[in-house]
């Protein structure tokens, strides 16, 4: 039995999320091969040979992938799936765009979004908002799989030594073509792999107050700025800040919940955190049922207290 996982990348280096659909793959057991498809990505199969438990990398490069494209990644990976008994990625918008095509073409279902191992056929993934847990057994001879990576602690980085292994570039299927992205650049943690966030609510009424108390909040513990989607909505910050089950799902060591009321939208994509403190002038607000910490008061009052407190 051996597993193909889906390498995020950069071309450059390797994501976070792709050592957590490692630690997943070896929770399922058998030989763990790591697929880098890019351009110019030398580095990033470098990178993905020295993971620990990996046995191989399969290294696609060609300008075909340079801006990995859906449609010609899940060709490639067709291709290569029929050697594999489970084909992974993670759960993030790339893994979402590219695996349901995969499934699609192998004729099987994808199991989406697994948080646990039962058994090499048997996963646990979260439904309705992550509010019940749903056991899946599948007798599929190539099980597509992604990887919810807050389920899984990620492997180490460093350790392994595969050998990496060439593969021919496919067709360009010219289905579509890539024109342009707009990525937001900021010195703070990516949100998705941060160790501490620091999220506001509704309850920050606009986007100066967000900004005027969060940010200094955030520049003292070295943290992600996150949002709810109600304060998205309403135009405080980009959408690109939002937790919660059409956002990001995130697990960092500390999570701050501040004039949030704890949707369970919201609650879908951070109630794994390891620490949550949650600051809202509402005793009854749902949020102080999963936070760790509570604090019923005035946001306006009590954030720039905790700030001059951190000093």
């Amino acid at each position: 039995m051996s597993i193909l996982v889906i390498a995020e990348h950069d071309n450059a280096s390797l994501k976070a999320a792709t050592l957590n659909t490692v630690a997943a793959a070896a929770k399922i057991g058998g030989e763990i091969h790591i697929l880098v498809a890019g351009h110019n990505c030398a580095a990033a199969a470098a990178a993905a040979a020295k993971v620990a438990g990996v046995a191989k990398v399969q290294l696609a490069d060609s300008a075909l992938y340079a801006d990995q494209t859906a449609e010609n990644l899940a060709a490639l990976i067709v291709g290569l799936a029929k050697g594999y008994s489970h084909v992974l990625a993670p759960a993030t918008s790339n893994g979402k765009n590219i695996l349901p095509r995969v499934a699609a073409a192998l004729d099987v279902a994808q199991i989406s979004e697994i948080v646990a191992v039962d058994s090499p056929d048997t996963f646990v993934r979260p439904i309705y908002a992550g509010n019940a847990l749903a056991t899946v057994k599948s007798a599929d001879a190539i099980k597509v799989i992604t990887v919810r990576t807050t389920g899984f602690d990620a492997v180490a980085a460093e350790g392994g030594s595969a050998a990496t292994e060439n593969v021919a570039a496919g067709a360009d299927l010219g289905q579509c073509k890539f024109v342009g992205r707009e990525l937001s650049k900021s010195e703070r943690p990516e949100l998705s792999a941060a160790k501490v966030i620091v999220s506001g609510g509704r309850g920050m009424g606009s986007g100066e107050n967000y900004h005027k108390l969060l940010e200094p909040l955030a520049d003292k513990l070295g943290a992600a700025l996150g949002a709810s989607r109600a304060a998205v909505d309403a135009g405080f910050v980009p959408n690109d800040y939002q937790v919660g089950q059409t956002g990001k799902i995130v697990a960092p060591q500390l999570y701050f919940a501040i004039g949030i009321s704890g949707a369970i939208q919201h609650l879908a994509g951070m109630k794994d955190s390891k620490v949550i403190v949650a600051i809202n002038k509402d005793p009854d607000a749902p949020i102080f049922q999963v936070a760790d910490y509570g604090l019923v008061g005035d946001l306006f009052a009590v954030v720039p207290e905790l700030v001059a407190e951190l000093g």
